[in-house]
Parts: structure tokens; sequence; C-alpha cells
């Protein structure tokens, strides 16, 4: 079903993909979680074989390819044979398009580049020990001095916190006005930037996440990305394709545990047959199917919609909440139906269903997705 609208080419690509992910990503995939980090040598593979920044113009590393489609081919074969660990995607998606639709000509040529290759790792900085989906609720503040800017401040769940080279950080630019936010090129090496723990989480263990800390931090003025009195808005112009970006992976990681338990209960056997022919077990399964295939429609409209860029606030979050309600449910139910091997982290569903518990959460909560979607009824 998903092949339906897919060109000869992107299967051509999701082919090559496939295989390289089987090469260079599946055979370390346990060694990465047992570590807690995807080594950075992997940006550079990937950026190697142009699977990073395919948006960006060639002049910059990339292909040109806008193309959504493309992406959702990544994070369906990232689900299946990758490690769920390796952000990649928030590099190449959700940070990097940061620098193309806010940077000057300077900030494209000086950075872009060095990401598409790479060599420089991203990561954005926005939520804080006291403020997550609330923006406004943030404390990091960043001071004009006149010469340059003056950054001071803490954040924390920051992927991709401790390989990132570039954090573009965001921080109040005026004490007075909760959305007066800018956003701030921080790099690897700058005095005062300092990283605490790689912090030990429930699920997606070999995702480095940290907590990240400013002090007097000084920020020249090449490095202030966008209006810094326009943050806000910034952050906002991105949320669409990030909601995007989430309700495919998290289909994709349903589908996987889908799979992996339909093979699980036509093998294994219970009072002489096999599982799969238990009533129980074929109702339960026929409504994940439901639910998942369902869900991919919407998806795939979703996308479609991207590509023509009308995809709305609303919509992206139907899906993001969508596909994150349907993949908890479905990896709790794959886990239920393998018994106590499901409990087991040799099982891959076992690792799915702890590391699909905070996609209700991050990217904005199941409940502010409610929010949205109902403010648009209201």
């Amino acid at each position: 079903m998903q092949a339906r609208h897919f060109t000869e080419e992107q299967e051509m690509f999701r082919s090559a993909y496939r295989q390289f992910l089987q090469k260079e990503v599946l055979p370390h995939r346990k060694a990465w979680r047992e570590a807690g980090i995807v080594p950075r040598e992997m940006f550079r593979k990937m950026g190697d074989n142009n699977y990073l920044l395919m948006w960006a113009d060639e002049r910059y590393g990339g292909l040109g390819i806008e193309d959504f489609r493309f992406q959702q081919i990544i994070m369906e074969e990232d689900a299946a044979y990758g490690e769920p660990g390796f952000y990649h995607t928030l590099h190449s998606r959700l940070v990097a398009p940061y620098l193309k639709n806010f940077g000057t000509p300077e900030q494209h040529a000086r950075f872009l580049p060095k990401c598409a290759s790479g060599e420089c790792i991203l990561a954005v900085a926005m939520t804080e020990p006291d403020a997550g989906s609330d923006l406004a609720g943030i404390k990091t503040r960043a001071v004009d001095k006149g010469t340059h800017w003056v950054l001071n401040g803490a954040k924390t769940y920051i992927s991709n916190g401790i390989n990132a080279d570039l954090v573009i950080v965001a921080a109040k630019t005026n004490p007075d006005n909760n959305r007066q936010i800018g956003l701030f090129l921080v790099e690897r090496g700058m005095a005062g930037f300092d990283r605490g723990r790689n912090l030990d989480k429930m699920g997606l263990p070999a995702q480095d996440t940290a907590e990240l800390f400013f002090r007097d931090v000084e920020i020249p003025y090449e490095n202030v990305l966008g209006d810094p009195a326009k943050g806000f808005h910034n952050l906002m112009f991105s949320l669409a394709e990030e909601r995007l970006i989430g309700a495919t992976g998290y289909h994709a990681n349903a589908v996987c545990a889908f799979e992996t338990t339909r093979e699980f209960v036509m093998n294994r056997k219970a009072f002489g047959q096999p599982l799969s022919q238990f009533q129980n077990t074929r109702f339960k399964m026929a409504t994940m199917k439901m639910e998942l295939d369902v869900a991919q429609v919407f998806i795939d409209h979703c996308v479609a919609l991207h590509n023509e860029k009308k995809l709305s606030s609303e919509t992206a979050a139907k899906a993001k909440l969508l596909a994150s309600e349907v993949e908890g449910r479905v990896t709790d139910e794959c886990v239920q139906l393998h018994g106590g091997a499901g409990y087991m982290q040799e099982y891959d569903v076992c690792w799915r269903y702890t590391d699909a518990r905070i996609s209700r959460i991050y990217a904005g909560s199941s409940e502010i997705m409610r929010e949205i979607i109902a403010r648009s009824i209201f």
C-alpha cells in the first residue's frame, strides 16, 4: 500500500537507502543503544551518500530535492532497518531549515555545506526545566550589548545535545514581552557554553539527549538568526512540517511492530495451534491493521498537501495526534500478543514500545494537539 504514490525513481532511492542502512546502521544498532549515543562519523557517512539536507541547493552540498516523499521514504526505512535514536532527520529537516529560511546568505555559505556533509551536527534548544510546550515561559535571556549579544540560561531534553556542533538557542530578548524571542547560533567551543550529562531515558537510548548551559556566552551579531524580536514567529513557521515528520515516523514504527507481531503469532503455538488461529488474536490484529491503514492514508494526504505548501498547522496537528496515539495503542497491543517475550529487550517489539512512549509528548503533546484542533472548531 505504501508504494502506491511513489515513483520508480523514489523506489530506487528506497532500495539504495535500505542497503545503506543494512550495511552501516543495522549491525551496530545494539552497540549504539548500549553506548547511549550514535558515533559522529555516521553523520559523515550520511553526508557522503547525500542523505543529509537533500533539499539544499547543490552549491551547498544538497541535491535540490524538495519533494517530502523522499524524506518519508527515509523515515519508513529507518523504522525498519535503522536506529530510532539516530536523529539525522532532526538535523536535516527540523533544524537546518531554520538556517535556510531565516539565515543570511553569509550564514548559508558558512554553515549549510558543513551540515550537508555531516561535519557540523545540528540541534535546537527550546525546552527548559520549567518551560516545555509554552515557549512564552522560557527564562533564557539574551541582552544586546551594542557590539554583540550575551546569552544566559539553561536548556534541557535537547536531542543531539552531546553531538551537536551548532545549536539554535531560543532566548528572550525583551524582559517585558514574553513573546519577543530571538534565535542564536551557539557553536561548539564558545566560552561559557557547557553541556551536562547525557540523560538516561525510558526509550531511545541511542539518542544523545542532554542539558545545555549558557553562562555569559558572547554571541556575535553574525550568529543571530533572523530578526531577534521575531524568533517566536520563526519557530512556529516550521511546526507543520515538524508534526508531519513526527507522524510519519510514529506510524512507521507502529507498522514495524505490527509486522513483527504478525510473524510471531503465526509461528508461536498455544494449546496445539498457532496464536494466529485464535479469534482474540485475529480480531486484535484486524483492529490494528484497520487503524494503521487509515492513518497511512491520512499521512499520505498530508504529505501531498505539504508538497503543495498547503499543509495547515491544524491538519498537521491532527496527523501528529492520530499517528502518535495509534502508535501507542499498536505497540502496546503487540507487546501483549508477544506475552512474556514482549517484555524482553531481545525482541524488537519491546524497545519499539518504550521508544514510542515519547511520541505523545515531544513536538507538542497530545493535549496540545487537541487544543490546536479545538481552536479550529470553536
